[in-house]
C-alpha cells in the first residue's frame, strides 16, 4: 500500500493555487445525486476550476494530462454545511467572551475554523450569525481573494432577533449593560425597524439573513420556545430580503413561532425541534427546508450533564430540547419534509462537521441520502445548484472522496481523505491499492 501524500497544486494561499489546463480524476466509486446511485470506475475530467466530463471507466489520459488516483476511494462533490459559526466555539467560559475578545480576535479564529472546516471536506457552509463585529464577512472576503484558505462562505451578518430574543446579545447581563441595540445591532420592534435590519446587513455586505423566530437553547433567556416575531415583523423582513436577493433563515425550535416563519416564506427552519405535522405539511408543499442540527442538540444533551458547563436556565434548556431533536428529524424525514444538511458546529468543536451524518443515519435516513443532503440539497437551498451540488459537466470543480464506502460505513464521511475546491487539491491522504 502506498500512501500519497502528493498535492496537485499549491494552494490559493501560495499565489500558485492554478491546476494544470487538463486535470484526470479517477474514482473507485462516485455518489451520484441526482438521481441518486453509486457508480463505479469513473473518469472525471477537469479544465482549469470546471468538470468538462465524468465518464464511465477509467479512461485514457492525454500525454499532459495530471492524474489523480483516488481509485481506492469514493468520490462525491464538495460538502456542504448549512448552519456554522465560524468565529465562535462554545465553551463553559462563553458568555464572557463579549467582555474579552475584540473583533480581531474573532476575525482570527475565523480564519482558523475555515480552513479546518474545508479539510474536514466541507467545501461551502453557510454562516448563521456572526455576532462578532462581522468577522465572518472579512474571512468570506479573504477566501474569495484567495488570502486564506476555506470554503465558500455565504454569511448573514448578524442575526436578527427582537428585544430580549433569543440573538438579543444583552441577554442576562446587569440593567446598565442591557442596551437597547437596535436594527443595527439586530433587534428589532416592528416591521419598519424590521426593513431597517434587512437593509443594514445588505450594506454591510451579508448574503442572506438569518432571524431568531423563536427562543433557543443557549441564549440566557428563560423560554427556548416562545415566538418571537408578530405577523407584520416577519413580513417586513422576508419582503425586504426578497427585494434584495436574500434568502432567509430561520431559528426555530417552538412550534407557534416556526409555523408563523414557514407561512411567512422564510427559505430554511433551522433545529425545527417542536414541529408538528401541520408544519411539515407546510414545509412539503412550500418547499421549505429543514435543517436538522442534530450534532448541536446531541451535544448540548451531554453537557447538559456536567455541573456548572452551563448556567443552570441554559441547562435546563439544553437537557429538555436536545433528547427531542432526533425523533423530531425523523417524523419529518418520514414525512417528506426537504431536508439540507447542517450542524450548528461552533456549538460542537469545528473539524467535526461529519458527525452529523453517522446521526441522520442514526435516525433513519439513508446513507447516500444524507450525502445528498450535504451536497445537491445544500446547492439547491443556496441557490447555487448551477454550479455546485453534484459532479457533472459544467459545473465547478469542488471534489471530496473517503477511503470507505459510506453504504457500510457512515462514519467515513468524519475522515474525509481528499479535499479539491474549484481545481485545488488541499488535501490528499488517500491510500492507493
Amino acid at each position: 500500500m502506498k500512501r500519497m501524500l502528493g498535492v496537485v497544486a499549491a494552494m490559493a494561499l501560495t499565489g500558485a493555487g492554478a491546476v494544470q489546463a487538463e486535470t484526470v480524476v479517477y474514482c473507485g466509486q462516485l455518489v451520484q445525486v441526482e438521481p441518486l446511485k453509486m457508480l463505479e470506475r469513473q473518469t472525471i475530467r477537469l479544465e482549469g476550476n470546471r468538470i468538462l466530463a465524468v465518464e464511465s471507466g477509467y479512461q485514457a489520459p492525454a500525454l499532459d494530462d495530471d492524474i489523480v488516483d483516488l481509485k481506492s476511494a469514493t468520490c462525491m462533490p464538495g460538502l456542504m454545511d448549512m448552519h456554522v459559526h465560524l468565529a465562535h466555539q462554545f465553551s463553559a467560559h462563553v458568555y464572557l467572551e463579549d467582555f474579552k475578545l475584540n473583533a480581531v480576535d474573532y476575525g482570527i479564529r475565523a480564519t482558523i475554523n475555515a480552513e479546518k472546516t474545508l479539510m474536514a471536506g466541507f467545501t461551502q457552509v453557510r454562516e448563521l450569525a456572526d455576532q462578532s463585529h462581522g468577522s465572518s464577512i472579512a474571512v468570506r472576503n479573504a477566501i474569495n481573494k484567495g488570502l486564506v484558505p476555506g470554503p465558500r462562505v455565504i454569511a448573514s451578518g448578524r442575526s436578527i432577533a427582537t428585544t430580549g430574543g433569543h440573538a438579543d446579545g444583552t441577554n442576562g447581563r446587569k440593567r446598565e449593560l442591557m442596551f437597547d441595540l437596535g436594527p443595527v445591532g439586530g433587534v428589532i420592534n416592528g416591521p419598519y425597524e424590521a426593513r431597517h435590519a434587512v437593509r443594514q446587513r445588505y450594506k454591510n455586505g451579508a448574503d442572506m439573513i438569518k432571524i431568531t423566530a423563536t427562543g433557543g437553547v443557549l441564549s440566557a433567556a428563560k423560554s427556548g420556545q416562545n415566538p418571537q416575531f408578530m405577523a407584520d415583523e416577519l413580513e417586513g423582513v422576508i419582503a425586504t430580503a426578497r427585494d434584495y436577493g436574500m434568502p432567509v433563515a430561520a431559528h426555530a425550535h417552538g412550534t407557534e413561532g416556526m409555523y408563523r416563519a414557514v407561512v411567512a416564506g422564510v427559505d430554511s427552519i433551522e433545529h425545527g425541534t417542536y414541529m408538528d405535522e401541520k408544519i411539515m405539511k407546510l414545509m412539503k408543499k412550500q418547499g421549505t427546508y429543514m435543517v436538522p442540527t442534530l450534532l448541536a442538540g446531541k451535544w448540548v444533551e451531554d453537557k447538559a450533564q456536567t455541573k456548572g458547563f452551563f448556567p443552570e436556565m441554559v441547562r435546563t434548556k439544553a437537557a429538555t430540547i436536545g433528547p427531542l431533536m432526533m425523533d423530531t428529524f425523523n417524523r419529518a424525514y418520514e414525512y417528506g419534509v426537504p431536508i439540507a444538511f447542517g450542524t450548528d458546529t461552533g456549538v460542537s468543536a469545528h473539524g467535526d462537521n461529519g458527525k452529523e451524518f453517522a446521526l441522520m443515519v442514526q435516525g433513519g435516513m439513508k446513507p447516500l441520502e444524507a450525502v445528498r443532503s450535504a451536497t445537491w440539497h445544500g446547492a439547491k437551498l443556496t441557490r447555487t445548484d448551477d454550479e455546485l451540488g453534484k459532479l457533472a459537466a459544467g459545473y465547478l470543480a469542488d471534489i471530496v472522496a473517503v477511503q470507505e464506502d459510506p453504504r457500510d460505513d457512515i462514519t467515513t464521511l468524519e475522515r474525509v481523505a481528499f479535499v479539491m475546491k474549484d481545481g485545488v487539491v488541499y488535501k490528499n491522504e488517500v491510500v492507493s491499492d
